[in-house]
């Protein structure tokens, strides 16, 4: 099993979310430099023939200055965000994996905040689509709550520019440095701050909330994603979690899960799930795998509530507690026959000190509604 874990990691998943939408999973191969990682994704996209629209990349800071100038040299100029995150990788590779989101039809247009490009904006299945990234503060010397509210006003900023208000947010990326020292404060600012928003939906973005340091040193970096319905057949709605109850009971203001329908199908956005029971309490402490097990059971319940299964995960991100933990999901899927699963894997602090494992998932179902 050691084996056929080893293999799967080192792949490169691509995936079509949509006729015209992609998702990459890039994981360094043995002996890998960045310059071959950023190649290998440039030639998916080249024979995709689709535009990037957004990029995430897990790795080590220090590694950053070398990845920038190998993306530039690969890809020139960059028309899209780029959300770097701290995240050890398994082994001593700098990058423990690239997420990469790519659109092949109709025109892509780059929102630029603040001299840099900040999102992009396409319409596909009659839905706008605004996807933002690499968001930050103005001040790092600000306080950490104060951090957090002025990077939502450059969200709001970011999103304006496009046609867009906050109240379109369907999901949204929190990287917070040192997390769980300031956690509280950050969910009470999130709390106050949504409290003046009207979602579209009328329910909370989906989200995820993890640690992580980024290259500015600042308290965090964020990332969105809104969406405007342009006929009645696309619709947007909160999805609960059959299995933990809702985030808001404890303090954390959020929905578990976002079902996105179009002419095109159903796209089903499921927010950073731990090992959580239904009151809210962690459950498996110190126990990797059953916290595993537990959290998966949890995500398999929500696509199961929503006709999806496993199998139409389109993009899916682990986090790990412990660098020497991140094997163990890999094994997990290789055990289930999970091999195409389309995951990276990285350790970022999680929002509990007694939970060991998270993982986010994106999943697509060109079935009509249910």
């Amino acid at each position: 099993m050691k084996n056929d874990a080893a293999e799967f990691v080192s792949i490169m998943n691509t995936n079509t979310c949509t006729d015209s939408e992609f998702s990459f999973a890039v994981k360094p191969l043995p002996g890998e430099g960045m310059m071959e990682m950023f190649s290998r994704l440039a030639l998916a996209l080249k024979e995709a023939e689709a535009t990037m629209i957004n990029l995430m990349i897990f790795g080590s800071i220090s590694a950053h200055p070398a990845a920038d100038e190998a993306m530039r040299r690969v890809f020139g100029r960059m028309d899209w965000p780029v959300t770097w995150v701290e995240g050890g990788a398994g082994d001593d590779h700098p990058i423990a994996g690239i997420q990469a989101m790519a659109f092949s039809a109709g025109r892509v247009t780059p929102i630029t905040l603040n001299g840099r490009v900040a999102g992009a904006v396409f319409e596909e299945g009659g839905i706008r689509h605004c996807l933002l990234g690499g968001l930050g503060p103005g001040r790092r010397s600000a306080s950490r709550p104060d951090q957090f509210r002025q990077t939502l006003g450059n969200l709001e900023a970011a999103l304006e520019q496009g046609g867009f208000s906050l109240g379109d947010v369907v999901r949204t990326w929190f990287h917070l440095d040192n997390l769980l020292s300031w956690y509280g404060a950050f969910n009470k600012a999130r709390t106050q701050a949504y409290s003046r928003i009207q979602f579209r939906t009328g329910s909370l973005p989906a989200s995820t909330g993890v640690s992580g340091r980024n290259p500015a040193g600042t308290a965090l970096v964020a990332g969105a994603w809104a969406m405007q319905p342009l006929h009645a057949s696309a619709q947007m709605a909160e999805v609960a979690s059959p299995l933990q109850c809702p985030a808001p009971a404890y303090g954390s203001s959020f929905s578990r899960a976002m079902e996105i329908s179009s002419r095109d199908g159903r796209r089903l956005l499921i927010s950073g799930t731990a090992s959580i029971a239904l009151g809210g309490q962690t459950l498996w402490q110190g126990n990797l795998r059953r916290q595993i097990d537990q959290a998966m059971e949890v995500i398999e319940a929500i696509l199961t509530s929503r006709g999806f299964g496993f199998s139409d995960i389109t993009r899916a991100t682990a986090y790990f507690k412990n660098r020497e933990d991140i094997p163990a999901f890999a094994a997990w899927c290789a055990e289930r026959g999970l091999r195409s699963l389309p995951f990276i894997a990285a350790q970022c602090g999680i929002c509990r000190g007694d939970l060991l494992f998270e993982l986010e998932a994106d999943a697509w179902n060109p079935t009509p509604g249910i």
